[in-house]
């Protein structure tokens, strides 16, 4: 039986975690700003954050089980900056020793529910707080302060930081500048909307696009497809 993809509120503050089996074929990922650490049929692997959707397949029947770590929350956890890992994915062990990565699939794979065994495992594995500047930075995102052509300068100015320095923290944290983050969380919070069937060029206005045209092109640009297409 193909089960449907299930979400829930993980055990690490900001973090999801996600289950899914394979109905078979492509399937198309797109960019969230997330990093996650998947368990699939050959072992655990890292996601990396994406700057453009993520496609790829699997045989129908396939199991995912996944943590989907906040972005600039993972860093920390994985031991590498986010740059490093920008549109990759990579198995755990080559992030961390490979005995200290089967330790831990050997503890999930035991375990009568391995998706909850990933999150019990990975909760207590995570002990660094996220950086209160990367919180300010994704905060001011999110309340939409970049929206618009001095966003970054400003927010740079804010923190006491030049443009040269929050973009390399950001980059370490997000795996991108503050400019692409923006473009990425809000295509996302777009897409939300116009699936509630909300027109397109009242989506553009509510969040902060120039225009229909501008969300199309940029959605096109983040995911290969242009909304309408992808929404159907």
């Amino acid at each position: 039986m193909v089960e449907p993809y299930r979400e829930r509120a993980a055990r690490v503050a900001g973090a999801d975690l996600w289950t899914r089996t394979a109905e078979g074929g492509d399937f198309r990922i797109l960019p969230d700003g997330c990093m996650d650490l998947l368990l699939v049929d050959d072992g655990l692997v890292v996601a990396g954050p994406d700057e453009r959707a993520w496609t790829g397949s699997a045989p129908r029947g396939t199991r995912f089980a996944g943590i989907r770590f906040g972005p600039g929350t993972a860093p920390g956890f994985f031991g590498v900056p986010a740059r490093e890992l920008l549109n990759e994915r990579v198995p755990l062990a080559e992030l961390w020793s490979p005995n200290r990565t089967r330790r831990l699939l050997d503890r999930i794979r035991s375990a009568p529910d391995p998706a909850t065994a990933l999150d019990i495992e990975v909760a207590k594995l995570v002990e660094e707080p996220t950086d209160r500047l990367i919180s300010y930075v994704l905060r001011s995102v999110r309340d939409g302060l970049l929206r618009g052509t001095a966003g970054v300068s400003r927010l740079a100015a804010t923190v006491g930081l030049s443009e040269r320095q929050l973009h390399r923290r950001s980059l370490d944290a997000f795996g991108y500048g503050p400019k692409m983050l923006d473009r990425v969380l809000w295509m996302n919070v777009a897409l939300d909307h116009a699936r509630t069937g909300l027109a397109l060029a009242d989506v553009a206005m509510l969040t902060g696009y120039a225009d229909q045209a501008h969300l199309t092109r940029d959605v096109k640009a983040l995911t290969g497809l242009p909304p309408k297409i992808l929404l159907a």
